[in-house]
């Protein structure tokens, strides 16, 4: 049977502040479905011209609206409610709004995709008057920074966790927390705790650039009572909402040491995929066998998406374009990516009780893991039970465990300085005691109150080169201030701040300073 085509839309946002102060041009149009860019070096030629399923101009607004959400949201949520896999990938150069197509913003009318989704996933299922029929969500949150795989809401979760592949379940990633939640808040306050522990910093094309590739999972479970039968069925959706980190040029983005680095494994995966694609678009083209080498194992990305790129999944790409002259190529290339994506096909299958029968095969399994426990050993088994333990969990634990994990967060918060109000719904900031410390403050309410710089014992150099913390904005300098912290015997300290050789300000330890 033949699969469904990936469905592909393109969004143009207003310029920035960076392409207006360098009186930047657009040079792409839209009309209907077709978007031309031109190519400013050579204006006289005529431009390169593309259609896609959903185009959507945001470059003469007064905002950047999201009336792009309802439309794709609901393709997601469609194929949900259905038991099929759904995934949704934002691929796009740095600064050009992924991000706030994906997250948003915390301001009413602003939100982004992945928070509307989950609010209507919510509102459609407690419209639900039949008795037979529940409901069941679970959401995990991941980064891929650097080639390796960090969870983003459990704070116990230290270092690089491994990605491996079931021979049932394909490829996972080993001990990923996947919480139970039960409403619409409990998501929002997970995906704040998420988007505050994500990996960002500062290029020259974006003030806060995603350093990594996100990946935000929905588990979405219908279960059903069959009167006549008295048995329970179950459809298992999981929709994977994917943020890419920008595809970036080291000229263009000012990446040096560490950014670099990071810029060259964002781009490395973002290659790889772009040859999945390309390869999955071929095959299609040319007929060729599925068994031909898709190069998924590549990079971690690309293994991890590997279903929802050729695989059981229905699949959607968003692609956000800036519209100015200076970042042509970018846009071009991101164009030509989402056009070759439009050529893949997924073939789709219902997801009907697949618990049972993972359950029936991975005993099976673990009945011909024991025969051949001494030839094999004890890993493969030892991971097959695990996995069976997992599934065979009930509602109420999974919640159980979801609230234990949240009160170990709020503890391993507390003990770093930051607390949750009883409210749960904002994060406070308080001095560690006996530390002193320095806290960042942002015009980014996601980005602000992030950040705890410690001031060591002696001297702490403050500014841009050569010092103990780097700092970097408009008005800091390279050498900017001195702190001299002392604690005598009885525990008594003080900390001295020094502005070049004026003497500031003496504060006790575990006061805090912001610059």
């Amino acid at each position: 049977m033949a699969g469904a085509s990936v469905k592909v839309a393109v969004r143009v946002r207003p310029f920035n502040s960076r392409e207006t102060s360098r009186d930047a041009k657009c040079v792409i149009q839209m009309q209907g479905n077709s978007t031309c860019i031109s190519n400013p070096k050579q204006p006289k030629n005529e431009g390169k011209s593309f259609t896609f399923d959903y185009s959507y101009w945001s470059h003469t607004t007064v905002r950047f609206s999201l009336s792009v959400s309802p439309r794709t949201h609901s393709f997601s949520l469609l194929h949900s409610k259905s038991g099929n896999c759904v995934s949704m990938l934002c691929p796009v150069s740095p600064g050009a709004g992924k991000s706030y197509t994906m997250m948003g913003r915390q301001e009413e009318g602003q939100e982004g995709i992945i928070p509307q989704l989950c609010e209507d996933l919510f509102k459609r299922t407690v419209g639900n008057t039949d008795p037979d029929l529940s409901f069941s969500v679970e959401v995990s949150y991941m980064e891929i920074y650097c080639e390796r795989v960090r969870d983003l809401l459990n704070p116990k979760s230290k270092g690089t966790l491994r990605v491996r592949e079931h021979p049932i379940m394909g490829p996972y990633v080993e001990d990923l927390s996947k919480l139970a939640v039960t409403g619409y808040n409990d998501i929002q306050d997970l995906m704040d705790c998420g988007n505050k522990a994500r990996t960002v910093a500062a290029t020259n094309m974006n003030e806060t650039s995603s350093r990594s590739h996100a990946v935000f999972t929905i588990v979405f479970t219908q279960k059903r009572r069959d009167q006549l039968t008295s048995l329970d069925t179950e459809k298992v959706s999981k929709v994977s909402l994917v943020d890419l980190a920008g595809s970036e040029r080291a000229d263009s983005s000012g990446a040096k040491g560490l950014r670099l680095k990071e810029g060259a494994n964002i781009n490395k995966s973002l290659t790889t995929l772009g040859k999945v694609i390309s390869a999955l678009a071929e095959m299609q083209n040319s007929k060729k066998r599925k068994s031909d080498f898709i190069p998924y194992r590549d990079s971690v990305l690309t293994w991890l998406l590997k279903e929802n790129l050729g695989g059981n999944s229905r699949t959607a790409m968003i692609a956000a374009l800036s519209p100015a002259d200076i970042n042509y190529e970018e846009t071009l290339s991101t164009l030509r990516y989402a056009d070759r994506a439009k050529q893949i096909r997924c073939n789709a299958i219902i997801n009907e009780d697949p618990n049972a029968r993972l359950i029936r095969e991975l005993k099976e399994e673990v009945n011909r893991l024991r025969d051949l426990l001494f030839s094999q050993g004890l890993s493969e088994l030892l991971e097959t039970e695990k996995i069976i333990a997992e599934l065979n969990e009930t509602w109420e634990e999974k919640l159980r465990k979801t609230e234990s994990i949240r009160h170990e967060r709020e503890s391993l918060l507390a003990e770093m300085g930051v607390s949750i109000k009883e409210d749960g719904g904002t994060l406070g900031v308080f001095s560690p005691k006996g530390t002193p410390h320095l806290v960042n403050l942002n015009e980014d309410p996601l980005m602000s109150e992030c950040l705890l710089y410690y001031i060591k014992e002696g001297v702490t150099r403050v500014g841009q080169q050569d010092v103990d913390i780097r700092l970097s904005g408009q008005f800091i300098k390279e050498q900017h201030c001195v702190f001299y912290s002392h604690t005598n015997h009885q525990g008594e300290g003080k900390t001295v701040c020094v502005f070049g050789v004026t003497y500031f300000s003496v504060c006790m330890v575990g006061d805090t300073f912001g610059l």
